[in-house]
């Protein structure tokens, strides 16, 4: 870490914040207020006022950060996300192909990955994610390469601790080999017992159910195609023994519609009813292929909804039917997905593609930029089972960006927040604020070096594929 930002950090801990004289704070709050010209006042890892002149009486003077000029919103929230795939992004060898030539090609690279790939990967992901303002992302790891340390969750929790973001973990798994009918190689999926085994371990070693929590752990069956319904229905009782969390992949492509029917006789959401995946425990990765019986379904529930924009893009799997889960009152945020599929961790890429590729489906008919930016702040907030962040008001997590309107990228812009989402120059914030601590300031991460970051990533990643390529020929 550069000595200097390593310094101001320091100073940062433990500080009373004031944002003062913002020209716009969107707060989606539940009265839907942008104010302007406001500060935000935060105390410890708390925001404790948002109006405008704030009087404060506290036990020191708190930093004060000039937000004249800036758009003022809650941190954003990834939703779905796999961060060792960050060593995976622009493999020719799976450009252009649909998700399950795409999954069966790169499943020969992903079992070589070691610890060191899963520490770096993750370094690279939330680097992106804090530097395009997300304080709360998910992960998605459900890669354990037979005979390697199993510890891969562990790691990523260390980096997130490390870095300084808000980190829901999820322990992934894949159970169901080609062997059995699966779409992975025996060689990188795990048994029932040991999966269901370190689940229960990481679940009483990190998570954390309290307000503000840093950390937080969800269990994760891959998807329909490389789990069995056991480790489903076992999972389920796991979780709700525990108290976490239920997430997987779901209706992404026709393909695996196509293999749900085949195998089960039963549409995707139909599988998930059957082995009691439905609820407000739960969220689902895509939701692209679904009909209006479960729309409603998922509405009713209070299941939650991750979609992934670029992803489903680039694989051509489809476009989600946001507008439809939206007005129906599914829980619905945006999320980055893996990079592999992507190629990058950028939240405000998400929020924009989001918009533009609801609009290419609903026309004049979609989702405004205000209710997009709700779906990446407060919505997210909402899938993950945190109302204590997503939103910028007293008592909430101290989870706060900032975005300069200074820039030319926004010269001639009429409406902050058209601005902000359309307005496509400009991803990296000013300002990440993550349980009241300043991680990103003027677009630069203060907690680790990214250079020393990028180098050790880029290294690790070149010997994974290296090493398989070196195998074929």
């Amino acid at each position: 870490m550069h000595r200097n930002h390593c310094l101001f950090f320091e100073r940062m801990i433990g500080m009373s914040l004031l944002i003062k004289n913002a020209s716009f704070v969107i707060t989606f709050n539940d009265r839907d207020e942008v104010l302007e010209k406001a500060d935000v006042l935060i105390e410890g890892q708390k925001i404790i006022a948002v109006g405008k002149d704030l009087f404060f009486n506290l036990t020191e003077k708190p930093q004060v950060i000039d937000a004249q000029g800036m758009a003022v919103l809650p941190g954003l929230v990834n939703t779905h996300h796999h961060l060792y795939q960050t060593l995976f992004r622009g493999l020719p060898e799976v450009q252009g192909m649909p998700l399950f030539y795409w999954l069966v090609n790169l499943y020969e690279f992903w079992r070589h990955i070691i610890p060191d790939a899963v520490y770096y990967g993750a370094m690279v992901g939330f680097s992106e994610l804090l530097r395009t303002g997300c304080t709360l992302t998910t992960d998605h790891h459900y890669v354990f390469p037979r005979g390697r340390a199993s510890h891969f969750i562990d790691t990523q929790i260390t980096a997130a601790q490390e870095i300084g973001i808000r980190f829901h973990a999820t322990r992934g798994s894949m159970s169901l080999g080609k062997s059995e009918g699966g779409l992975p190689p025996d060689e990188v999926v795990q048994d029932e017992e040991t999966i269901l085994r370190d689940s229960q371990r990481l679940i009483e070693t990190y998570h954390d159910p309290s307000d503000f929590a840093m950390i937080r752990l969800a269990l994760a069956p891959c998807s329909p195609f490389s789990v069995s319904l056991d480790l489903m229905r076992e999972s389920q009782i796991l979780a709700n023994e525990k108290g976490v969390m239920l997430h997987t992949h779901l209706a992404e492509t026709l393909d695996e519609e196509a293999f749900c029917l085949e195998r089960y006789g039963r549409r995707p959401v139909e599988l998930m009813e059957d082995v009691n995946w439905i609820g407000e425990n739960v969220w689902f990765a895509h939701a692209i292929h679904l009909n209006r019986r479960e729309i409603d379904l998922l509405a009713r529930s209070g299941s939650g909804v991750a979609h992934c924009p670029s992803s489903n893009m680039k694989l051509g799997s489809g476009i989600c039917p946001t507008s439809d889960l939206f007005k129906a009152g599914v829980k619905l945020g945006i999320a980055v997905d893996g990079s592999a599929s992507n190629d990058g961790s950028n939240m405000w890429e998400e929020v924009r593609r989001a918009y533009l590729l609801n609009h290419l489906r609903y026309k004049d008919e979609g989702l405004s930029a205000y209710e997009t930016l709700k779906c990446a702040t407060r919505g997210g907030a909402d899938v993950l089972g945190r109302p204590d962040t997503g939103r910028i008001e007293a008592g909430k997590a101290a989870d706060v960006i900032l975005m300069d309107l200074k820039d030319v990228a926004y010269a001639g812009s009429h409406d902050p927040l058209v601005s902000i989402v359309c307005c496509g120059n400009q991803s990296i914030v000013d300002t990440t604020i993550v349980n009241g601590k300043v991680v990103v300031q003027k677009g630069q991460l203060l907690t680790q070096n990214t250079e020393e970051i990028r180098k050790k990533a880029h290294q690790v990643a070149c010997e994974i594929v290296q090493k398989e390529r070196g195998l074929k020929k």
